[in-house]
């Protein structure tokens, strides 16, 4: 017996002799009956615990010194299922460079796995799996979220199994088109393994993917950041379809309007593409192509996905009239972080 144990098996013992000054508990009889008050999540993450899985990875790393023998691998992550065809988005840091990948559903069955397409600037991977009877997330609307919201974090920490963890939105960031112009703030608690996880709302909802943490421990800290879901979409929709996400460049600022919907031009750049477009200062963007812009984070729809020389109309109003200009996306400059 090791001496945990032993201390253990002492103390428990050493607890007994003060059973006497413990006061008598009331016969049930003398009890008021109390309606019991349960505050418990349950069903939000029974909701949700289905479209959870866990991402095995494996890849083969060279020696640190030469003539060392190559060394496989292996890595674990979490994923959350969003569509019922097997579409899988995970992070692209979990699955960067592996040459081996299976997913773990919920229930334990292993399906082996391939990548559909990877955008390192989001840090958004997607991944298939050929299986039936998948149960894709349900979504929630990311501007219904706000801070002091109670949130969910849901993945395989550390390979110990599927767990939630709680907390809530601490902050909110959404103004540019990069990952630290965008990314949910949370407290609940995020460790390895976590990654590619869900982030869930009390209705079992996703809000965000789960991806990286501040720590100079290099566990949890209670600051963790989760990729908002509507990014998410948007990335996974490219990634679909292309394989790929490009991205293009405005060479504007945008802010709230002082009132109703759309997105007010607080910046231009000097002969940006806005500027070349006609674009000014103060003008209220309402949409951008096909896409009706209700706020400012609508705008960035068109920088990722957005092919550079393509043509965009802009619709606007400025002084209270309503105009359009057709502005061609720019390739986005070295280190450029906004729109």
């Amino acid at each position: 017996m090791n001496r945990s144990l032993h201390a253990l098996v002492a103390l428990a013992a050493g607890l007994g002799a003060y059973a006497p000054l413990i006061p008598p508990v009331a016969a049930a009889s003398d009890v008021e009956p109390v309606a019991a008050v349960i505050l418990s999540y349950r069903t939000a993450v029974a909701r949700a615990a289905p479209s959870v899985v866990t991402v095995h990875s494996g890849r083969t790393v060279s020696g640190r010194l030469p003539f060392t023998p190559r060394v496989f691998v292996k890595g674990i992550a979490s994923g959350v299922i969003v569509e019922r065809d097997g579409y899988i988005v995970t992070n692209h840091h979990a699955v960067q460079g592996t040459s081996d990948l299976v997913v773990a559903l919920a229930d334990g069955s292993v399906y082996p796995t391939r990548v559909v397409g990877e955008d390192p600037d989001s840090d958004i991977a997607l991944l298939k799996i050929d299986a039936e009877g998948l149960r894709p997330i349900a979504v929630a609307d990311i501007n219904d979220v706000a801070v002091g919201d109670v949130v969910l974090a849901m993945g395989n920490p550390l390979g110990i199994g599927h767990t939630v963890t709680q907390g809530i939105v601490s902050a909110i960031v959404r103004k540019g088109a990069t990952p630290i112009e965008n990314f949910i703030q949370t407290d609940a608690s995020i460790n390895p393994g976590n990654s590619g996880g869900a982030l869930i709302d009390t209705a079992g909802r996703l809000v965000g993917v789960n991806a990286v943490i501040l720590s100079h421990s290099g566990g949890s800290e209670g600051i963790g950041f989760a990729i908002p879901v509507d990014l998410v979409q948007t990335v996974v929709a490219i990634l679909k379809t292309k394989g790929r996400v490009s991205r293009a460049w405005l060479g504007l600022w945008t802010g709230p309007p002082r009132q109703g919907e759309g997105a007010r031009v607080v910046a231009v750049e000097h002969k940006g593409p806005a500027d070349q477009a006609g674009i000014e200062p103060g003008d209220v963007i309402v949409r951008v192509g096909e896409r009706q812009v209700q706020r400012p984070q609508d705008v960035t729809s068109v920088v990722i996905g957005g092919e550079p020389g393509e043509k965009v109309a802009i619709d606007f109003v400025r002084n209270g009239k309503r105009a359009t200009a057709a502005v061609q996306l720019a390739p986005m400059p070295t280190q450029q972080a906004t729109p």
